[in-house]
């Protein structure tokens, strides 16, 4: 499976983004995917995950009720809708995918994707 992540840009705190990330592959269904971030001297941390039939997801406290993760198996693509964003949450963002959703939320993925940059103004 290979991901590219995109959408990401420059927005003022309080605005609207919506990152995509787009999978190639015949086996993208059967990938619990998932939306990571890494922000200048920190390490890289989870942000959300969604099943593989898209029926079940997760997220950080850090973006709960603020950010939702979907997908699209028939366009093999993911999705992360990010509203009310805050400056703490700018940072490299990058999609992953991997056969377990534990596995996704705890960081210990198959495969990565190239990052998207996402700057929130204050």
């Amino acid at each position: 499976v290979q991901l590219q992540a995109y959408g990401g840009g420059l927005v003022q705190a309080g605005g609207s983004l919506r990152l995509s990330c787009a999978a190639s592959g015949r086996t993208f269904s059967t990938y619990v995917m998932g939306w990571f971030r890494q922000a200048p001297g920190k390490e890289r941390e989870f942000v959300a995950a969604v099943s593989s039939s898209g029926g079940s997801t997760y997220s950080a406290d850090s973006v709960r009720g603020r950010f939702t993760i979907s997908r699209d198996s028939a366009k093999n693509a993911v999705y992360l809708q990010m509203n009310t964003l805050k400056p703490e949450d700018t940072a490299v963002y990058y999609c992953a995918a991997a056969q377990k959703f534990g596995s996704v939320v705890g960081g210990r993925v198959d495969y990565w994707g190239k990052g998207t940059q996402v700057t929130v103004s204050s």
